[in-house]
């Protein structure tokens, strides 16, 4: 199955999540063993794009909220439990001595 982007075919995970933002997720998340100078001018690029696409935030959150929903069986691997039947206690007739 082919996954396309505003005409732009996703070929992995990283890449589908790319286009959907319209930008790398490096971005939002960081990479391994950045600066501290690297980390405030990569936050700042950040802000600067949620400044100019104030309802970013909202389209991620409904793009991944419909993954998840389309997804969840691979996702979460739900398997249904069988449930246990119910232990039955005997009754005991008489008295306690």
């Amino acid at each position: 199955m082919r996954t396309y982007i505003g005409g732009q075919e996703a070929v992995s995970v990283n890449e589908f999540i790319e286009l959907a933002l319209g930008t790398p997720l490096e971005l939002w998340l960081g990479v391994e063993g950045e600066s501290e100078e690297e980390r405030a001018a990569r936050l700042d690029a950040a802000r600067d794009i949620l400044a100019d696409n104030p309802d970013l935030p909202d389209d991620v959150s409904r793009i991944a909220a419909r993954v998840i929903e389309a997804r969840a069986p691979e996702l979460f691997n739900v398997v249904p439990l069988m449930q246990r039947p119910a232990s039955r206690r005997t009754a005991r007739k008489g008295a306690a001595a």
